[in-house]
């Protein structure tokens, strides 16, 4: 594939990472004005946006390479290191199939998204490197 058809944004790439950052940037913006708004989801932002690094402490092992994260972990923290979940869960809160609180759930959780892979964090390989 050649690098003018890349399918999607690499968190490698400074324009990739700034836009990761202005979409965190507006994320950030959501998370406080909806809570302010509607008085509720304090304990989603704190669940949720620290949530998808469990990945972390369930790969931590030692005998493993500086940042690598152990195999076991890999398909965990890919899975919660992608939009689908918080798109999902806010999907579910905006038809009102969930409290309103897992909306802001979900913002949290696509921040913590969006600034791992501004700051140069992407998904993993299978043996628990990032990918380039």
């Amino acid at each position: 594939m050649s690098s003018q058809t890349a399918t999607a944004i690499q968190p490698s790439s400074t324009i990739g990472r700034m836009a990761y950052a202005a979409l965190g940037a507006l994320l950030l913006t959501a998370i406080v004005l909806e809570t302010v708004r509607h008085g509720t989801g304090y304990w989603q932002i704190a669940v949720f946006g620290l949530g998808p690094d469990v990945a972390l402490f369930y790969g931590a092992a030692a005998g493993l390479a500086k940042g690598q994260l152990h195999p076991r972990a890999v398909g965990l923290y890919n899975l919660l290191h992608r939009f689908w979940g918080p798109l999902l869960l806010a999907a579910l809160a905006s038809f009102g199939l969930i409290p309103l609180g897992f909306l802001i759930g979900a913002l949290a959780w696509a921040f913590h998204v969006a600034l791992d892979r501004a700051l140069g964090y992407g998904l993993r390989t299978r043996d628990g490197y990032q990918r380039a």
